[in-house]
């Protein structure tokens, strides 16, 4: 098979599989059953607009450049729009588990003689409404960080943490509402059909350029070279101590871009995202560097904390907030904060410790 020919059967079905999406999100019923069905279609499509783009832009001296460069900004276009709903509802989990973590007043430990009378006694003294908040489903990226971190100022922040969780959830459930009714106009509008007519040929015929069928493989490193360049500039040396405070410490800084020091981080996962969807071209779905899928997970982590962190910054500077509702964000924007650096430490180790034994 040449090099077009493979990268041809691999858009094929990515473009098969964002039209199959399509047609399942508007064949969606509107009960609850049909919205589920309707979320996982559109997460379906837009994994198959993402890997689409980042396929034109590492493979594309092998195919048509006009056509090229017409359709990845309009897949970055529907993937950003159709992520945002997610995004805002993911984040707002997060930040309500953390909140009922922290105000949460941690269990006493239960004498080794009589844990069944200590269990009891502890279930039976949980204040009424403790479980407004879920707690978080998603291992935390901090796990390795037992006993440190945050400390938990359970007493003074359960007094602000109520009016904090409602404060947050009227405004990302705002910006969840507005982000679905962006999306659907998205999906009635002329530049999406657009869009899916150009998928659509693409499910049968890939634009390949005419002079051209070099080897798949140099373009791959390339993408694979840019990562490591971009890594290799990260303070992998400062991140693989933990707690080191450097994630909080920039977060409080009077800065006008606040967290500007994510974006290397927020670089390296777009740049190991392309990294992986190039290898998916040449190899398939499994990946044969064993780094790949840890690291993806700790900078997807380090994403949403934070995002996270933000929203409860933003949160925090609304006018006319109870001192204790400012307390209770600003000991959450730092716990995210704190998430971010711990994800920084999952990266530094499963990149490095994994670099030794990858083949």
């Amino acid at each position: 098979m040449t090099a077009g020919e493979a990268l041809s059967v691999y858009l094929q079905d990515q473009a098969t599989a964002f039209l199959r999406s399509l047609r399942l999100h508007r064949e969606a019923s509107t009960d609850a059953q049909g919205a589920e069905e309707s979320l996982a279609a559109a997460r379906s499509l837009r994994h198959a607009a993402r890997r689409i783009g980042a396929t034109l832009h590492t493979f594309r001296p092998l195919l048509d450049q006009e056509w090229t460069e017409e359709l990845r900004p309009e897949l970055a276009w529907l993937s950003g729009t159709l992520a945002r709903e997610h995004a805002y509802a993911a984040r707002l989990d997060r930040l309500l588990g953390a909140l009922h973590r922290l105000s949460t007043p941690a269990p006493v430990p239960a004498p080794a003689d009589a844990p069944a009378v200590a269990a009891g006694s502890a279930a039976g003294s949980r204040p009424a409404g403790r479980e407004r908040w879920p707690r978080p489903t998603a291992p935390r990226a901090g796990d390795t960080r037992a006993g440190q971190g945050v400390k938990k100022p359970a007493g003074h922040l359960a007094v602000g943490a109520a009016k904090a969780a409602a404060l947050l959830e009227r405004q990302l459930t705002l910006a969840r509402t507005r982000a679905h009714s962006a999306a659907l106009q998205a999906f009635g509008s002329s530049r999406f059909h657009a869009v899916a007519d150009t998928v659509a040929v693409l499910a049968s015929e890939v634009p390949l350029h005419p002079a051209r069928d070099t080897d798949l493989k140099p373009l791959a490193a390339a993408a694979e070279a840019q990562l490591a360049e971009a890594v290799a500039a990260l303070p992998l040396l400062r991140a693989g101590h933990p707690y080191n405070a450097e994630a909080l410490v920039h977060g409080l800084a009077a800065d006008t871009a606040p967290e500007a020091q994510d974006a290397p981080w927020l670089k390296v996962r777009s740049l190991l995202r392309l990294h992986r969807y190039a290898q998916e071209v040449l190899h398939g779905d499994a990946p044969r560097d064993p780094r790949i899928g840890q690291a993806s997970q700790a900078l997807d982590l380090h994403r949403e904390a934070a995002d996270a962190a933000t929203a409860a910054a933003a949160a925090a500077r609304t006018p006319r907030i109870a001192p204790a509702t400012a307390y209770a964000l600003g000991v959450l924007h730092a716990d995210q904060r704190h998430e971010v650096e711990a994800a920084r430490f999952t990266f530094q180790q499963a990149w490095l410790r994994e670099a030794v034994t990858a083949p």
